[in-house]
């Protein structure tokens, strides 16, 4: 019979570096995959323009900066994030354009939204983990107190 006392014990053990590191890196890639089709070398396609201007336009930003923003973001906040860098702040500039994406852009995908959302606000709310530039250089420690 199950010990479900003896299984959470056992699970309970989990080390939370490699949990953070998942919570980490697993939303990054969404991100940065994201951040590359937007981009051709160091240039900004003009499908990327395209989209920005026709089916991701935002009521209070132009497409021209949304785009520049959007393509930026994408690609810096998920280095920062999976270094462990500046890590509460990258999760909560991903988490709010997730916000984004879901009130202006797509409100009908808030699994997949959520789905994004749910390691970042952990991130947000608990840190890095141990394994994370956040943690080597104290930076995490310093945030909490």
């Amino acid at each position: 019979m199950l010990n479900l006392a003896k299984l959470n014990h056992w699970i309970a053990r989990i080390p939370e570096a490699p949990v953070a590191l998942m919570l980490r890196v697993f939303p990054a890639l969404v991100f940065w995959q994201s951040g590359q089709t937007k981009v051709e070398g160091f240039a900004i396609k003009d499908s990327t323009w395209f989209l920005f201007e026709q089916e991701y336009a935002l009521p209070l930003i132009p497409s021209e900066l949304a785009a520049v923003l959007a393509t930026v973001a994408e690609h810096l906040l998920p280095v920062l994030l999976i270094l462990g860098l500046l890590t509460r702040l990258s999760a909560l500039g991903l988490l709010g354009m997730t916000a984004v994406i879901q009130i202006f852009v797509y409100p009908d995908a808030w699994m997949t939204h959520g789905l994004w959302a749910a390691p970042l606000l952990a991130l947000a709310a608990r840190g890095p983990g141990g394994w994370s530039l956040d943690s080597l250089i104290g930076f995490d420690r310093r945030m909490q107190g």
